[in-house]
């Protein structure tokens, strides 16, 4: 089944807290379910693939100011019919970032988030179902603006809540300061 190399990885995850507790399970129950899980025409949600992009010392994270939602966040994408959303992540981190040299510190899922994407044109109301990866690039390496972005920028992990208050972002930076403890 395509779906269970995914959900093997979701069995494995062990929640941060009650909240990302909550969204695991409606994740899990999501990927069971839905055979198009992992296609952008399905229209209740579907599987995206993030990069949460430290920097080697682990002190600094790369963010996107995201263009159509005006916030600072992740790298990331829709699988679009893509099953290893580990590779979703690392396609997203290039093409959004310009950054080649860029690897995974890990091949467990670092994060999850299920969050509602607002409605668009025809596109209606959905819901992302976001499984997050932990990569690692060299902060010095040239970035390359892609159109779905307004700005790139390194952030040290104690800087980024001033650009950003998302608590799923505030959750990946104290996963982060972790690893340097």
């Amino acid at each position: 089944m395509h779906r269970e190399p995914l959900l093997n990885l979701l069995r494995a995850y062990r929640p941060h807290d009650a909240d990302e507790a909550i969204m695991h399970r409606n994740l899990v129950e999501f990927v069971s379910r839905e055979m198009g899980c992992f296609e952008r025409a399905t229209l209740e949600g579907h599987i995206t693939g993030s990069a949460w992009i430290v920097d080697h010392e682990c002190n600094y994270a790369l963010l996107t100011h995201h263009r159509k939602l005006d916030r600072w966040l992740q790298l990331g994408g829709h699988a679009d019919g893509e099953t290893d959303v580990q590779q979703v992540a690392l396609r997203e981190a290039r093409e959004e970032s310009g950054l080649h040299d860029i690897h995974p510190q890990s091949a467990h899922i670092f994060d999850i988030d299920v969050h509602a994407i607002p409605a668009r044109g025809a596109e209606p109301r959905h819901l992302h179902y976001d499984v997050r990866f932990l990569l690692a690039a060299d902060r010095h390496a040239p970035l390359v603006i892609s159109s779905e972005s307004k700005d790139l920028a390194w952030v040290a992990l104690a800087d980024i809540s001033r650009l950003s208050t998302d608590r799923s972002i505030a959750r990946m930076t104290e996963k982060s300061r972790r690893l340097n403890s």
